[in-house]
């Protein structure tokens, strides 16, 4: 986890909405993938919505663990789920 934010820390009303960067690697994109979802399952960050509930469907998703997306994926992605 790259982020300066640390058990306590109040967020400020005014803050950049990109409090915190999960990273995760593996060997292959399977591995990086099992890794990211057992991140984002763990991660717990109170007092704000985050994003990773959005993550965690993205990444599950067939395009994103077949590798078969572009740069329009989120935009479909996200019409896709709000119908």
């Amino acid at each position: 986890m790259d982020t300066h934010i640390e058990t306590g820390y109040t967020i400020p009303p005014f803050y950049d909405s990109m409090i915190g960067k999960l990273i995760c690697w593996g060997q292959n994109r399977e591995e990086a993938i099992a890794r990211m979802t057992r991140a984002l399952d763990e991660l717990v960050i109170d007092g704000v919505t985050t994003t990773a509930p959005f993550h965690k469907k993205i990444i599950q998703s067939a395009e994103f663990t077949s590798g078969d997306f572009n740069t329009a994926f989120v935009a479909e992605f996200m019409e896709r789920e709000s119908a």
